[in-house]
C-alpha cells in the first residue's frame, strides 16, 4: 500500500535523525508539511486579495476584501463579525473569535484589510515574478493576512486549533485611521485587554539577509505651531515698536527644536510651513494658503510636523520640551503649539522580549537562525501599539517585502512558508500555556 506523501516525508525526517527538527512534535511537523502542501492555495488567495483595490478610503473595496476573508475564517471555526465604521468615515473591521480550552492563554492576531493605494492609483495588479510578486498591498498587509490564514489552517490540520483561544482583529483603516480614534480603535483596544499575547502580522523585517525580530514600534504624533507678530512696514523690523514678526519667531522655534530636542529613539520633522499677511490651513491639514509682500512684516506663520517616540514617557517629556521652547517668545510676538497623538508607542518591554525568546525557540526547533532584535527606528507605527499598554506583543509575522507604500511593492513569496510555520508553532505553544 502506497504511503501518503506527507506521512512518508515525516517518516524520513524521523528516521534520518534530522537534528534541526528533533524538538518538533509530530503535530508541529505536520503543520510544516501542511504549509508547504497548501502553498499554491495561499499564493492564489494573495493574488485574489491584491487584485481587489482596498485603499483606506475605498469603502466598497475594503468591504469586498473583508468579504473574501470571512469564509476563510469561518471554515476554520471562527465566529466572524463585521464592525462597520461609518461613524469614523471608514469601511469597517473584521473581528473573529475562536473559543478553545478554558484556562489557557488568549491570543490576539492583528492585521489589516486596507492599503495605501486608493482606487485612482495606477498601481493595481498582482504580477508574479518567480518567487516574488508585485502588487498593491502584496506585502502590507495582504501578504500578512495570508500568512495568518496559512498558519491557522496548519494548526487545524494538526488538530491544534480546536483548543486554542484566538481573537483576530483585521482593521480596515490601518494606513489612514478613522477619526475619532476612540471609535475606530475601540474594538482593537478592547481585544487587547482580553488577550495574553498579541501577534502582529505586518511585514517581516530582513537585514543583510537575516530575519529580524520586532518587539517595539515607535509612536506617531503630530503638532501644529502658530506664531503671531505685529504687522507693519518692513523698515521697522526688529525695532522695539515692531518686534521680530511672526516668521522670524517661527524660525526661532523650529531652530531651537533642532538644537534642543535630539535624544535616542526620537525623530521629529517639520513637514509644512507658511507665513505672511495671512496663512490659512485647509481642513485636511495638508495645504497652507498664504499671502504677503516683501515690505510688510508678517503677522502670522504656521508650521505642522510630527515626532516619533519609543515610550509614552518619552512622548510626554518631548512635548514638555517643545512647550517650553515655544513659550520663550521673541519681542513683540506670541506662539502656540498643539499636539495630536496618532499611534501610541510600543515600548520594548521585558514581556515582548520574552515572546521573541519563545519565537527563537521555535526557530531553533525548525533549524532556522535566531532572529536578532530590530532597531525600533527602522519600523514605523502600527495598530499593535494601541494594545501595547495592556498585553505583550510581537511584530512582523507577515511576509518579507520591499518597496512598501510605493508602486512596485514586492513580496518574497518564499517567506510565506517559514513565516507561517513559525506562526503556527508559536501560536500552538502559546495557546497551551496556562493563563
Amino acid at each position: 500500500m502506497k504511503r501518503p506523501a506527507a506521512a512518508l516525508f515525516l517518516a524520513l525526517l524521523l528516521s534520518a535523525g534530522a537534528p534541526a527538527f528533533a524538538a518538533l512534535s509530530p503535530a508541529e511537523q505536520k503543520m510544516g508539511v501542511t504549509v508547504d502542501t497548501e502553498y499554491d492555495r495561499t499564493v492564489a488567495l494573495l493574488e485574489k486579495l491584491v487584485n481587489q483595490n482596498s485603499g483606506s478610503m475605498n469603502i466598497a473595496g475594503v468591504t469586498a476584501v473583508g468579504d473574501m476573508i470571512r469564509p476563510e475564517l469561518e471554515a476554520l471555526g471562527f465566529k466572524v463579525e463585521w464592525k462597520p465604521m461609518a461613524a469614523a468615515k471608514r469601511a469597517g473591521h473584521i473581528v473573529a473569535t475562536h473559543k478553545g480550552k478554558a484556562g489557557t492563554k488568549r491570543l490576539l492576531l492583528i492585521g489589516h484589510l486596507d492599503t495605501v493605494f486608493e482606487a485612482d492609483s495606477p498601481f493595481q495588479t498582482f504580477v508574479r515574478k518567480g518567487d516574488e510578486a508585485e502588487g498593491p498591498g502584496v506585502g502590507d498587509d495582504k501578504g500578512g493576512m495570508v500568512v495568518m490564514l496559512s498558519a491557522l489552517r496548519a494548526m487545524q490540520a494538526a488538530g491544534a486549533l480546536k483548543d486554542a483561544n484566538i481573537e483576530i482583529v483585521l482593521t480596515g483603516d490601518e494606513e489612514d485611521a478613522g477619526d475619532p480614534v476612540s471609535i475606530s480603535r475601540a474594538d482593537l483596544i478592547a481585544a487587547g485587554k482580553r488577550a495574553d499575547a498579541a501577534l502582529d502580522f505586518e511585514g517581516l523585517a530582513v537585514e543583510d539577509g537575516k530575519d529580524m525580530g520586532s518587539i517595539a514600534r515607535r509612536s506617531s504624533n503630530s503638532w501644529t505651531l502658530s506664531a503671531t507678530g505685529k504687522s507693519g512696514h518692513s523698515s521697522r523690523i526688529f525695532s522695539e515698536a515692531a518686534g521680530d514678526g511672526a516668521i522670524y519667531e517661527l524660525a526661532r522655534i523650529i531652530t531651537a527644536f533642532r538644537k534642543e530636542l535630539p535624544e535616542p529613539n526620537l525623530t521629529f520633522n517639520v513637514g509644512l510651513v507658511g507665513g505672511g499677511q495671512s496663512a490659512d490651513v485647509d481642513k485636511d491639514g495638508v495645504r497652507i494658503a498664504v499671502t504677503g509682500k516683501t515690505n510688510i512684516i508678517p503677522p502670522i506663520a504656521v508650521a505642522k510636523g510630527d515626532f516619533r517616540t519609543l515610550s509614552q514617557e518619552q512622548t510626554d517629556r518631548v512635548q514638555e520640551k517643545m512647550i517650553k521652547i515655544v513659550a520663550a517668545h521673541s519681542p513683540g510676538t506670541d506662539a502656540k503649539i498643539s499636539f495630536e497623538q496618532g499611534y501610541p508607542p510600543m515600548a520594548p518591554t521585558e514581556g515582548n522580549k520574552a515572546l521573541l525568546a519563545k519565537l527563537n525557540g521555535v526557530n531553533a526547533d525548525l533549524g532556522l537562525p535566531e532572529m536578532p532584535t530590530l532597531d525600533p527606528l527602522k519600523r514605523g507605527a502600527g495598530d499593535i501599539a494601541f494594545v501595547a499598554a495592556d498585553v505583550d506583543g510581537l511584530v512582523g509575522l507577515g511576509v518579507a517585502s520591499r518597496g512598501d507604500h510605493a508602486p512596485g511593492e514586492t513580496a518574497d513569496l518564499n517567506s510565506i512558508k517559514r513565516q507561517a510555520k513559525r506562526a503556527a508553532i508559536l501560536m500552538t505553544r502559546l495557546s497551551r500555556e496556562k493563563r
